[in-house]
């Protein structure tokens, strides 16, 4: 026996996006961008749908959910035109052009899915926002216990992974690793922060507190290497360097420059905050050449 319904010989905009799984205003973009022929109008003013638009628009949703662009997908349907004698422009790629593209797209996507699954296990592990780290820095500090770091350490290497990228803030991460279990140092450390902010706009830069400040910062930064180097955090940043030069690819920091990146990055700080900051850096770069001078001098 046959089946005794008779299927229509044209359909209206609603129930062709029914029957392909998509909607009329999604048809209608086909339409707009030239990917589907836009059929003629029946009596009522409507558009009326045959078999071989219901095809097209069928082959138009299966290669949308493999990925295509609408782009790509008319230069493919230009390309089977072409082949057909029907007169496609002879600059539309191949099909062949189209699938390796969608295939280093698909690769990209699966790699950001991997980085993105990584970023949440170690959110589940150590917890947040430390696990928002570079892996790099969430290794180093995941040895200490909840609660030893201060927001403002997690602040403060935040920032130095954009400006500098993450080998530079899992070496910035033994300073906070030796503040986190000396409370001696944290203390101190705390105490010239407290000084630094208290150089508002009303010190005038050669006060001479500037200076004396100065070279507290420079002998606390001296004391912090020590025990850096006394709790064998260097052998762990050397063994860093090492794995971090070997895994290179290339590709690294091209996004922004160190040097662009802390012209963007604000601090509101005084004149006579500033000149503090650029006095403890040169002391201190003074004191580790004098601490360890170049072979030969």
């Amino acid at each position: 026996m046959y089946p005794s319904l008779t299927p229509p010989r044209q359909v209206k905009i609603g129930d062709a996006a029914a029957f392909a799984g998509t909607t009329p205003r999604a048809i209608r973009h086909y339409h707009a961008i030239g990917l589907l022929p836009e059929p003629e109008r029946g009596g009522d003013g409507r558009r009326r749908y045959g078999y071989d638009d219901m095809i097209r628009l069928l082959w138009i949703r299966r290669m949308a959910d493999a990925g295509i662009s609408l782009d790509d997908m008319r230069a493919a349907f230009g390309e089977a035109r072409d082949e057909s004698g029907d007169g496609a422009s002879d600059q539309a790629p191949g099909i062949e052009s189209v699938l390796g593209r969608l295939e280093e797209s698909l690769a990209a996507q699966e790699a950001a899915v991997r980085r993105r699954r990584a970023a949440v296990q170690r959110l589940r592990a150590v917890g947040s926002p430390l696990g928002l780290l570079s892996e790099l820095v969430t290794d180093r500090l995941s040895p200490l216990p909840p609660g030893a770091l201060r927001p403002s350490d997690l602040d403060a290497l935040l920032v130095t992974e954009r400006i500098c990228g993450p080998l530079g803030a899992a070496i910035q991460a033994s300073a906070f690793i030796v503040l986190a279990t000396h409370p001696d140092l944290r203390a101190e450390d705390d105490r010239l922060e407290a000084a630094e902010a208290a150089l508002d706009d009303g010190v005038a830069p050669d006060d001479p507190r500037v200076e004396a400040l100065a070279v507290q910062r420079c002998a606390h930064q001296m004391a912090l290497d020590q025990a850096i180097e006394a709790a064998g955090l260097e052998a762990a940043e050397a063994k860093i360097l090492e794995t971090y030069d070997a895994g290179l690819t290339g590709e690294e920091g091209r996004e922004m420059s160190a040097a662009t990146a802390v012209t963007k990055m604000p601090y509101d700080f005084s004149p006579a905050r500033m000149r503090c900051l650029e006095l403890a850096g040169r002391l201190f770069g003074e004191a580790l050449a004098d601490a360890h001078p170049a072979d030969g001098s």
